[in-house]
């Protein structure tokens, strides 16, 4: 006679296998950080374990005293419920385990749900998900067992067990999404300080980030060539739209009136030439005046008509000269390349002189402000470019700083290399080994700051030309002309432009 125990024997392997089947999911929830996906996984293993019909499953938001629930199986829209309120509400504030053998017969059931929906509620499991401390950070519900069988004792050690890795599950994923937002919201407000520093680049920063970053997923459709198999994570990606709004941040250690500098002399010294050529002005006028009064001395007060009539005539022609020497400077003042010549008329203006009020001879054009106005192409002079490539450095000692996780980890060297060069011309290392995500940002870089029509000291290049510069540095070996090709065939502006939020 076999003993009495062997029946039970398919039951406890059922049993086992809902463990297992709660140990394998129990793995792959602590594996997923995206709330998301992790919410589905839940449902659908609930579900499974405790043979029901559908599931949801709540958190418990202290800080609104609310239950919600991003998915719930039957429910397109997202539930919020007073902490408290329905069955799932008394779990959470209760923490015991709420098995109901018939809805419709317990006055603790809401039957709104089912009209609303045309579902019929028969049987209610509701059970609270611990923390690791003890704590209810929510509730999972399960309905109608199949079978019209009711929910028994095993169901609900089952669902608690899995409750509780669920609620560790949720909580590491609540924490991540934490995380990421702390990063946005770090990454945002740095951006806003670059800007701030210069106003004159508002936008930069993220039209980088969009056109990069669209390079980058460009290359998943890209089958041949040197990056037919080079593709992007979600998170590195993410890591590179990181790279690409900071990668200015070192903006903030340069001096402002040298990052806003839109001609070659600052305002204050223009201010002071133009104060310079009125007084020379005066000083042309004045000594006319001396003229007139000694030639009516020699030549008779009778000649006055005629003495008035030869000055008059030489203090416009003396004037008109002064005013057309301040045009010409002013013109080499604006950030256009500046013809050869005129460095040579430069250095003979800078003999120029005019009388102060002290009767003492003073130049009309500081040697400062012709090493300025002789600047070949720009506005700024070799000691302010070096200055401002400088920010690149103040980036990298920033971003490194910065605790970042494990798969940001790359976001500093990612930033540094911008500006290099294959062919080592670039700035500040001058070395030829770039990241391809710098290369990447390199071409985008350089993109949007051609075709950029807010800034100052330049007018904005059309798309075609704008190309036509950059084909040149692939050309020439600065550039990666591979990652140019793709640029250019996979219409990255285009595409990065109708991302873009309006």
């Amino acid at each position: 006679m076999l003993p009495q125990s062997v029946p039970a024997a398919p039951n406890l392997s059922r049993r086992l296998a809902k463990l297992t089947s709660i140990l394998d999911v129990a793995k792959a929830m602590s594996a997923e950080r995206d709330l998301d996906l992790l919410l589905p996984l839940i449902l659908y293993e609930a579900t499974k374990v405790v043979e029901s019909d559908r599931c949801s499953l709540f958190i418990l938001d202290r800080e609104r005293d609310e239950l919600w629930s991003k998915v719930a199986q039957g429910s397109k829209n997202e539930i919020r419920l007073p902490s408290g309120s329905g069955i799932a509400g008394q779990v959470a504030q209760t923490g015991a385990v709420i098995n109901i053998p018939d809805a419709y017969a317990d006055p603790r059931f809401n039957s709104s749900f089912d009209v609303s929906s045309g579902y019929r509620t028969h049987t209610i499991l509701c059970v609270p998900m611990r923390d690791a401390n003890g704590d209810v950070t929510g509730v999972i519900q399960a309905l109608n067992k199949r079978g019209g069988r009711v929910f028994d004792a095993e169901d609900e050690e089952l669902l608690l067990a899995l409750g509780a890795q669920a609620a560790g599950a949720i909580e590491n994923a609540l924490l991540h999404e934490e995380i990421n937002r702390l990063f946005e919201g770090f990454v945002s407000a740095s951006v806003v300080a670059i800007e701030a520093r210069d106003p004159t680049t508002a936008g930069h920063s993220g039209r980088v980030a969009d056109l990069t970053v669209s390079l980058a997923q460009a290359l998943e459709h890209h089958t041949t060539g040197r990056y037919a198999q080079t593709r992007f994570t979600a998170v590195e990606l993410q890591e590179l739209r990181y790279a690409s709004l900071l990668h200015d941040f070192g903006k903030v250690g340069v001096r402002e009136n040298v990052l806003v500098k839109a001609e070659k002399l600052y305002p204050h010294e223009l201010d002071a030439l133009r104060a310079r050529f009125q007084l020379a002005r005066k000083d042309l006028q004045l000594q006319s005046s001396r003229r007139r009064l000694s030639a009516v001395e020699v030549r008779g007060l009778a000649e006055l008509p005629a003495i008035h009539q030869e000055e008059d005539a030489r203090l416009a022609q003396e004037l008109a000269q002064l005013d057309e020497v301040m045009g010409f400077l002013l013109t080499c003042n604006k950030p256009t390349v500046l013809a050869q010549g005129n460095f040579e008329r430069l250095l003979e203006l800078g003999k120029l002189t005019f009388t102060d009020a002290h009767d003492q001879g003073q130049t009309l054009l500081l040697p400062q402000e012709i090493q300025s106005l002789s600047i070949t192409r720009g506005t700024l002079s070799p000691e302010e470019r070096r200055e401002i490539e400088s920010h690149v450095e103040h980036t990298y000692r920033f971003l490194s700083q910065i605790p970042w996780t494990r798969a940001l980890r790359r976001v500093p060297e990612i930033a540094y290399a911008h500006h290099e060069k294959l062919d080592g011309t670039g700035y500040p290392r001058a070395v030829p080994e770039i990241p391809v995500q710098s290369r990447m940002m390199s071409i985008c870089d350089i993109y949007d700051a051609l075709t950029a029509s807010d800034r100052p000291y330049k007018k904005a290049v059309p798309h075609t030309l704008a190309l036509d510069i950059l084909k040149k540095e692939a050309g020439s070996g600065q550039l990666d002309k591979d990652l140019f090709t793709i640029f250019v065939e996979a219409e990255i502006p285009r595409r990065a432009l109708k991302k873009s939020p309006a």
